[in-house]
């Protein structure tokens, strides 16, 4: 299954190219972030921001409430391993690492 899931921006990897790093409980990747860019402020400024991540691109700003249930819920479904494990099997986006 492949499932939309929470993630904190941690920074900007590529303005030009619209790539930010994010944090997916405790993996990081790229990911393209042309569909959440602000249009009147700097793409930095999405730095701390949940955003719903799916295949490679976030979707949608969310709160952290939000994120941090989903985060729960998905858990709870045993649902979350299996998307990890999928994110850092795949890396067409960038590099993925476990957060030490």
């Amino acid at each position: 299954m492949c499932l939309g899931i929470p993630a904190r921006i941690t920074g900007i990897a590529d303005a030009a190219a619209m790539l930010a790093d994010v944090d997916v409980h405790g993996v990081r990747r790229q990911v393209d972030v042309l569909c959440v860019a602000p249009t009147d402020a700097p793409l930095e400024d999405l730095i701390g921001s949940w955003v719903l991540v799916h295949v490679g691109f976030a979707m949608s700003r969310i709160s952290e409430t939000e994120a941090r249930a989903t985060l729960a819920l998905l858990a709870e479904m045993g649902e979350l391993h299996e998307e990890l494990s999928a994110m850092q099997s795949t890396g067409e986006t960038g590099a993925l690492h476990a957060v030490q």
